[in-house]
């Protein structure tokens, strides 16, 4: 197993020279610091702070607080450390240090430091939602909320002492495009509520399974994720992994582009010139109706006065599956290589023209099912007023191709961010986790719960804090609505998160009411960054306050029967179907209900015998039940105790 770095003043001299060598560059006459120690840092308030860097062997490291001496230590093997004092919040502290050169770091905040990690709907920076909520990125001047990004930098073989960059940045219209948009809200809301300094470790990664967060020595009791994590321990391995992805990924999309007409004929698809009188008919938004692989293209012809044309800087295409590359009046003006990024192309000046103008795109598609999706915005012009692209375009197939094979995506095998982005945090306290992640291990949602309850125990040991609060959101409303109940893996990872509430000092956001079907990205971060402050402020700061739905306490039968009572009053919300009954054969309908306070009785003419109840236990459900705080239940499943 990799070392695991963890100082203590009756750490060996011996250790600490191992330690060194593994992880430690040329030790300098100079004293350093890691990186997440920096100018306008935030560091945990109330709880002593260990601090540490490099420095010559003998050369004595003096360390002072606002000019006063905290105290002097000597390195031992090129490592020196000091235990800062607990310090009350707040801003505006120095911190110097002085050995052979001198340190000065300034605007230094004593607050809560929370670390923000997990997959994509984490990691969406506010730059994300400029389009849904402008005004939160004109008004975001927060000087004491800040935001430390790790580096996406993964590692097989040890825990990382240290990261390669990274700085601390505080909210301003200026930086706040950069911030993690959930993490952002979150801090936003408990800054207002008491005014506490806020860090953010922005500690996230697209696409991320739970194994890869987790340390080797969690991964203990996962056999096959550990022999994945040291698999990939060879760098050979990684080489040639890496080198075949990469070719076989130019072979395919070379071998579309030599045979793609559109950009090889004497006449270029994207040109103003080129007829395309006889291609079809296309409505976008829409898909095409065949399953198909290879390259398509789009074109529309816009028509636009002199001052459209002059005020037009914004060309909204939607979302496309899989990737595009858009032509205005010939010129390339943007290209997105993957579905899930939401197109906003800024135009180059001088593309449009009064008239007549171009637009054409060029589609990749690599899975079969393609097209533009619906419910998404499809326009040109500025945000203030625009010109709608839905309706009518013409269409013509490029070239066909086989599927393209996925690529092995190195960087969320088992193991690797744990020692690459989350072990060079953990020797600074922290005030909690916030976590968002998911939607990588939906496809084997059985496994979930085990190893999300090991991550949380995990993360608890590796920061010498038992207690750490961890806050999570539960995955949101996606795909395509089902009109009967059925089975769903979404709804099955959903209840694996449900069922590990029951670890002390955790709490749920529910979000099945803030997602949108057609975007695994949605942009609603702020409803969520609001329920989960609540969730803090009742778990972490012990507020007596409402911070989660109403959820169900005991189930049981009367005759044709199923009566749930819920730990609060329900308030129900008369649209949608989510609530559905079966007896022994599995077999589930939807329920007819009536409602008394706390308490929810569910029958249905064909199950004479009800033993099983499922709440939202779909990929898109609908949000019924709520309480009088507006926060939605979670979905469930529950059934009858079966007799001994």
């Amino acid at each position: 197993m990799g070392a695991r770095l963890r100082f203590s003043l009756a750490t060996p001299t011996k250790l600490l020279s191992m330690l060194m060598v593994l992880f430690c560059p040329l030790v300098s006459a100079d004293v350093r610091l890691p990186k997440l120690i920096a100018e306008g840092m935030v560091l945990q308030r109330d709880t002593v702070i260990p601090l540490w860097g490099w420095a010559e062997n003998g050369e004595e490291v003096s360390l002072y607080l606002n000019g006063s001496l905290l105290g002097r230590v000597l390195p031992v093997a090129g490592v020196w450390q000091f235990k800062l004092p607990a310090q009350a919040a707040g801003c505006g502290q120095q911190l110097t240090l002085v050995g052979h050169n001198r340190l000065e770091l300034n605007d230094i905040c004593f607050g809560d430091v929370w670390l923000a990690s997990g997959q994509s709907n984490m990691e969406m920076p506010m730059a994300r939602l400029a389009e849904a909520y402008p005004e939160d990125l004109q008004q975001a001047t927060y000087p004491q909320i800040r935001q430390f990004t790790v580096p996406q930098e993964y590692n097989f073989d040890a825990p990382q002492y240290d990261l390669s960059g990274g700085y601390w940045q505080a909210a301003s219209p200026d930086s706040i495009s950069d911030f993690s948009a959930l993490a952002y809200y979150f801090a936003r809301d408990l800054y207002q509520h008491n005014g506490v300094p806020i860090g953010i470790l922005n500690n996230a990664l697209g696409g991320s399974p739970v194994e890869a967060w987790l340390s080797e020595e969690a991964l203990q009791a996962f056999p096959d994720a550990l022999a994945q994590a040291i698999r990939f321990r060879d760098p050979a391995l990684r080489a040639r992994i890496t080198a075949e992805d990469q070719a076989k990924n130019a072979r395919w999309y070379g071998d579309l582009q030599q045979r793609d007409p559109g950009l090889n004929s004497e006449t270029p698809w994207y040109a103003p010139l080129y007829d395309d009188s006889r291609w079809q008919a296309f409505t976008v938004p829409g898909f095409k109706a065949e399953p198909f692989i290879g390259v398509w293209w789009l074109r529309k012809t816009v028509e636009l006065s002199a001052e459209q044309a002059a005020s037009a800087d914004t060309l909204r295409l939607g979302s496309i599956v899989d990737a595009d590359e858009v032509y205005i009046n010939g010129q390339l003006v943007g290209n997105t290589t993957y579905q899930y990024p939401p197109r906003r192309y800024t135009l180059p000046a001088g593309v449009l023209q009064a008239g007549s103008n171009l637009i054409a795109v060029r589609i990749t598609s690599t899975n079969g099912k393609t097209g533009l999706m619906p419910d998404k915005p499809y326009w040109l012009g500025t945000d203030q007023q625009s010109i709608p692209l839905s309706g009518s375009w013409r269409m013509q197939t490029a070239a066909t191709a086989e599927q393209l094979p996925g690529d092995t995506f190195i960087r969320w095998q088992p193991l690797g961010l744990f020692n690459g982005l989350t072990a060079p945090l953990t020797k600074l306290p922290i005030k909690g986790v916030i976590w968002y992640q998911g939607e990588s291990n939906v496809g084997r949602y059985p496994q979930y719960a085990k190893r999300f309850r090991a991550l949380i125990h995990d993360w608890r040991k590796q920061w010498q804090q038992p207690e750490l609060p961890f806050l999570y959101v539960q995955l949101a409303n996606y795909l395509e609505k089902s009109s009967e109940p059925v089975d769903s893996h979404w709804a099955g990872l959903r209840e694996a998160q449900r069922q590990v509430q029951d670890e002390p000092h955790t709490a749920m956001v529910v979000a099945i009411d803030t997602g949108e079907w057609n975007d695994i990205h949605p942009v609603d971060k702020k409803t969520l960054g609001q329920r989960l402050a609540l969730a803090a402020r009742a778990i972490v700061l012990k507020e007596n306050l409402i911070y989660q739905g109403p959820q169900w306490q005991t189930i049981a039968a009367e005759g044709q029967v199923l009566v749930l009572t819920f730990d609060q009053p329900l308030q129900l919300k008369a649209n949608g179907q989510s609530l559905a009954i079966a007896g022994a054969d599995g077999q589930f309908y939807w329920a007819e209900w009536q409602h008394n306070s706390n308490q929810l009785r569910l029958s249905h003419p064909k199950v004479t015998a009800p033993t099983q109840v499922r709440y939202g236990w779909a990929d898109n459900p609908d949000a019924l039940l709520y309480n009088s705080a507006g926060l939605p239940a979670s979905p469930f499943a529950a059934q009858l105790a079966l007799p001994q």
